[in-house]
């Protein structure tokens, strides 16, 4: 879950990506498999700050 403005996102993300590198875990992007973002605040009544996004990334074990 990012919680902040858009522009913040990819800090979100590089923790996510830290996170599925300590447990053995990549990132399993392609053509059907994609990042997908759930908006949860309505932009235009809810402060910046405050906004909500579950971000989502498909995922696979490291193979080794």
């Amino acid at each position: 879950m990012h919680i902040g403005a858009f522009d913040d996102e990819s800090l979100t993300v590089e923790i996510m990506d830290q996170y599925l590198g300590d447990n053995g875990y990549e990132n399993d992007f392609s053509n059907t498999r994609l990042h997908h973002e759930i908006y949860l605040s309505d932009a235009r009544r809810v402060d910046p700050r405050k906004w909500k996004t579950v971000v989502r990334h498909p995922i696979r074990k490291k193979t080794e």
